[in-house]
């Protein structure tokens, strides 16, 4: 998925939740798919130009730090 995004010339937007905000999952393949959706979330953030969170409805830069 990086090498796809990062092949691209024009804009990609990915649209994810964040997974690691919450509580533990007590079920095993629920805690499984948090643990892989917070890392995929950090391996594209981490090879991305630009991050943003929205809290309550506002975006808010992460990547690069704002200004």
């Amino acid at each position: 998925l990086v090498t796809a995004i990062l092949a691209r010339s024009d804009p990609v937007v990915l649209v994810t939740n964040e997974v690691g905000s919450g509580i533990v999952p007590e079920n095993a393949l629920a805690r499984r798919f948090r643990d892989e959706a917070g890392r995929m979330n950090q391996i594209i953030a981490a090879a991305v130009d630009e991050v943003y969170v929205s809290i309550s409805g506002i975006p808010v830069r992460i990547k690069p730090q704002p200004d």
